[in-house]
């Protein structure tokens, strides 16, 4: 009787590339379908991104996480957009872009005791309460390091934390506080593979009704993304720079990178394509 061959091992070239990124490549195949596996693996993202939508901002816990952290006088403002609930704010964005009467109203009995302000600093829910809830902590920690190690002060306001908001609500803080930029830091709307993406929205003389051209934006802020460290250096020389210059947005250059390319000789060699490799 002839033995069966020995069977055949195929190598799969996909198996390398998954080690470099969360998308759901080379999934395989079982049949004509998904490996069941990785189809429990996509109905639990998917399940994780719909909470992360939906799950409310624990605010008192985070007020008090930065209270403790910062050794705060007093807890953050805690504020509410016109969006009076979740399927409001997903309905209706434009409410989520304006303080309700409320916050308004304790907002500028805060304000009407600070002086004028470098930066104001917004938590905002947006569309992942889990973005904001995990990582606002520690950026701020690496932001304010930035802050300290520079020669220049960066008076900051009060912070405010708001529920059911969007980016432009930041416009409406930061011009009450009379401060000279704002940054929003926001919940990203989540992907299959991040759930907890902070988003970092930097505007410089803050008034409502601003396009978004006039912001600067600093995204997938999280573990599995862009760390904490490098967000707040390349926010604050985003900083630095519309001190200097006085504006953002599509007018203000993203420095960050720069000595990246500029350090390289071979990169300033206008014979080379530096998307290719030697």
């Amino acid at each position: 009787m002839t033995p069966n061959p020995s069977p055949i091992v195929v190598e799969n070239p996909w198996e390398k590339l998954r080690a470099f990124t969360d998308a759901r490549i080379g999934l395989g195949r079982a049949g004509v379908s998904l490996p069941t596996s990785k189809l429990l693996e996509f109905q639990l993202a998917h399940a994780q991104a719909q909470d992360a939508v939906h799950f409310p901002l624990e605010v008192d816990r985070l007020a008090n996480q930065l209270q403790e952290a910062f050794a705060l006088e007093e807890a953050p403002l805690r504020l509410h957009s016109q969006a009076e609930d979740r399927a409001m704010y997903l309905q209706r964005p434009d409410l989520g872009r304006r303080l309700n009467d409320g916050s308004k109203e304790r907002l500028q009995a805060s304000a009407a005791s600070q002086s004028r302000a470098a930066l104001a600093v917004v938590m905002v829910d947006g569309l992942s309460a889990l973005a904001v809830q995990q990582n606002s902590l520690p950026f701020l920690k690496a932001l304010y390091q930035q802050f300290e190690q520079d020669a220049a002060e960066w008076p900051l306001a009060p912070l405010t934390i708001v529920e059911q908001g969007r980016v432009a609500i930041g416009d409406e803080i930061g011009a009450l506080f009379n401060a000279d930029a704002v940054l929003v830091m926001i919940g990203e709307r989540p992907g299959l593979s991040s759930p907890d993406s902070l988003g970092l929205y930097m505007t410089w003389a803050p008034k409502p009704g601003l396009k978004d051209d006039r912001r600067n934006c600093i995204s997938n802020v999280r573990p599995a993304g862009l760390q904490m460290a490098e967000a707040a250096r390349r926010l604050f020389l985003l900083l630095k720079e519309a001190r200097q210059e006085k504006l953002s947005g599509v007018k203000l250059k993203d420095r960050s990178e720069d000595n990246v390319l500029e350090g390289d000789a071979a990169a300033t060699d206008l014979t080379q394509n530096f998307l290719v490799a030697d």
